[in-house]
């Protein structure tokens, strides 16, 4: 019998979900073909539970989801969320601190299992988001634990945004990006997408050798690191291309898709 993996770590947008928002056919089909064969997939995302609707319809509320880069777990058939790692809220007004002091002008946001709020220089991009999100004062932004902290500067691009971050945050909060413009993003320290498959995997006694993953920016390469078989679509970041062991078909391609269907014949 072939060795095949026994678990399957995706991340979604830019990797799965096409541009348009949406997931083909053709991978939600190689995903299902993954528990077809014994094995179990998750899907991995930055995104915050509150914009998961469309991704449980598409795999018909069935699967295993984590969401803000390894702080929650998200049920795709309810809709629950479970708080995984959390930051402290010491450490929200910390991060917020050293952000605001390398990189002024920086707009400041919260997610939260149940929601999300900022201050007032936070600029969501999506102007729906911007004129719906809770603004409110440093004491109440921080007075709770948060699944993510968000930091926005439009003047400035993601890998520019990380590079003044990271340092100033190291030892506070665990930062990334995900290619969101102008945004940083951090978890709570050691958490990541690699922490949270990992649990998951011990839990089945699963080791990294028998993971394959799938990734396309900056907060996927601790999840590209840690598992045996990592894979970059052909759209991904610089970095995660160096970091992957093999490149696929792009996300527009269904470069996961095709490399599943290789796999789980």
């Amino acid at each position: 019998m072939r060795n095949i993996p026994l678990l399957v770590a995706t991340d979604l947008d830019g990797t799965i979900v096409r541009r348009d928002g949406t997931i083909s056919p053709r991978t939600v089909a190689a995903l299902a073909r993954v528990e077809e064969a014994g094995g179990r997939f998750v899907l991995v995302t930055g995104r915050p539970p509150r914009v998961m609707g469309p991704i449980a319809t598409a795999f018909g509320h069935a699967g295993t989801a984590i969401c803000a880069n390894g702080a929650l777990d998200y049920d795709m058939r309810t809709g629950a969320v479970t708080a995984r790692h959390m930051i402290p809220p010491e450490n929200l007004a910390a991060a917020a601190k050293a952000l605001r002091t390398a990189v002024p002008g920086i707009g400041i946001a919260v997610e939260y299992p149940g929601g999300h709020a900022a201050d007032d220089l936070y600029q969501a991009v999506v102007p729906e988001v911007n004129a719906t999100i809770p603004r409110v004062s440093d004491a109440e932004l921080f007075a709770r634990p948060g699944s993510k902290l968000l930091g926005r500067h439009l003047g400035y691009t993601p890998d520019e945004l990380l590079e003044l971050a990271a340092p100033v945050l190291e030892g506070i909060v665990a930062a990334s990006h995900s290619n969101g413009e102008g945004l940083v993003e951090a978890t709570a320290l050691d958490v990541s997408k690699a922490s949270a498959v990992a649990e998951i995997a011990a839990g089945y006694g699963i080791g990294p050798e028998s993971v394959v993953a799938f990734g396309d920016m900056p907060n996927d390469i601790p999840l590209l690191s840690w598992a045996g078989t990592s894979c970059a679509v052909a759209n991904a970041h610089p970095a995660v291309l160096a970091t992957a062991t093999r490149v696929i078909g792009s996300c527009a391609d269904d470069g996961v898709a095709q490399f599943l269907e290789s796999l789980y014949q």
